[in-house]
């Protein structure tokens, strides 16, 4: 295995994730989710 096709899937692997991430934060059914948690330090 060749380093460069490591770095590569590595590479697409990581932005995979990074996709995956972002869609689950803006998907529509967090948003309730968020906002809650976004308003925790002005429940004070």
């Amino acid at each position: 295995m060749d380093i460069n096709l490591l770095r590569g899937l590595l590479t697409a692997v990581s932005l995979a994730c990074f996709v995956g991430i972002v869609w689950w934060a803006y998907a529509p059914r967090n948003r309730t989710r968020h906002e809650e948690a976004g308003r925790i330090p002005f429940d004070d």
